[in-house]
């Protein structure tokens, strides 16, 4: 008999002792609830002082995050058929499209338009003033004026003067000095890009660390409050910068069928004013009415009629419709936070106003259903 050899042990591998060393836990540093309350309250403090010394960091930061929401659609369409790179991507050249657009075509005949009709001013108010003493003579011939109609015209014309210098330094000069006094217009420009394309690309990171944040038996209602949010602000400002734009080419339309110079400058004006709800059409008005008399008194009866018409169009159909869509706030609420906003914080306080509703309001549904008493 042939004896059959054993099979051949396996080859053991020597098994590698990996050795872990224990992990050295952060030592607790123990404090009081009164001092962690104090810490968070200097830090609160702190980050007041420092925006409050470099107002341009909370104004960058806030139209970085405005054009993120206004950008936030074009991405969602964009990313149903390429990557949500490509997707931002491709909403910033067409965002840089239009800017090109509106620095090389429209500014320049803004700019021209509106230095012709600084330039013409004297003129419109001489005009002015002779149509103020032809409708006081009237009151003259019934003593009901305290002097001649020369002298109160005048008066009348000198106040106007002032208050337009008044109003151009305020509203414009303080503007423009927030965004671009502090740094140059082209830093400032990248700035807000950088903010915007930074908040789209990361939007996802923003939003799981605001949820991991949250205790796990509220990430759902969190998330629903993030995407009511987003949603209230994203559609009120793509539908400001709609009414913006339908009433500035409605304005510079009328004026120019009217036959009213620096029609395309008017027409600029009334989209800058249009930012304010209600007032803005008004607002807007004044200038192109007042050229308007320097040519003839149905040329201003025209363009009276054209602004009636514009502001109803804005305060019975767009203004109501953005409200009913994102806000959902009644009218007379818009009106009174508009001139709580101008009392508070200017020109700054009235922009705010609107989107400080819509905030407002979200979290008062958020957390009237939520909120229940022991």
């Amino acid at each position: 008999m042939e004896l059959r050899k054993p099979p051949p042990e396996p080859i053991r591998l020597r098994e590698r002792r990996v050795v872990r060393r224990p992990v050295r836990r952060p030592t607790p540093i123990l404090i009081s609830t009164t001092a962690w309350r104090l810490i968070l309250l200097g830090l609160a403090a702190l980050l007041a002082l420092v925006l409050w010394a470099v107002p341009i960091v909370p104004a960058v930061a806030l139209a970085g995050f405005a054009v993120a929401l206004v950008l936030s659609f074009p991405v969602q369409l964009f990313t149903a058929a390429v990557p949500r790179g490509i997707a931002i991507l491709l909403s910033f050249l067409i965002l840089l499209a239009v800017l090109l657009l509106v620095a090389y075509i429209l500014l320049p005949l803004i700019v021209s338009q509106a230095g012709a009709l600084v330039a013409a001013l004297p003129n419109l108010v001489q005009n002015l003033e002779q149509y103020l003493v032809r409708a006081l003579r009237a009151l003259d011939a019934r003593d009901l004026l305290p002097d001649t109609p020369e002298a109160v015209a005048a008066r009348l014309t000198e106040d106007f003067r002032n208050s337009l210098g008044a109003v151009a330094n305020n509203v414009l000069g303080h503007t423009v000095g927030i965004i671009f006094g502090t740094f140059s217009w082209a830093l400032t420009l990248f700035a807000v890009i950088f903010i915007a394309a930074s908040l789209l690309a990361n939007v996802r990171s923003f939003k799981a660390a605001y949820l991991t944040s949250v205790p796990g038996h509220y990430r759902h209602d969190a998330l629903e409050f993030w995407d009511a949010l987003g949603n209230a602000l994203s559609r009120y400002l793509g539908g400001l910068g709609l009414v913006l734009a339908i009433q500035g080419i409605l304005s510079a339309l009328g004026l120019f069928l009217i036959g009213v110079p620096y029609a395309l400058a008017l027409g600029a004006w009334v989209s800058i004013t249009a930012v304010i709800p209600y007032l803005g059409a008004w607002l807007g008005a004044i200038p192109a009415l007042l050229v308007a008399f320097s040519i003839s008194s149905t040329a201003a009866v025209l363009t009276g009629i054209l602004f009636l018409a514009i502001q109803q169009l804005e305060g019975n159909v767009l203004t109501p419709r953005i409200q009913a869509q994102t806000i959902k706030v009644p009218s007379v609420l818009v009106f009174l936070g508009v001139l709580a906003g101008g009392s508070l914080a200017g020109i700054t306080g009235v922009l705010l106003a609107v989107p400080t509703l819509a905030t407002v309001r979200v979290i008062f549904d958020f957390f009237r259903v939520r909120l229940r008493t022991e």
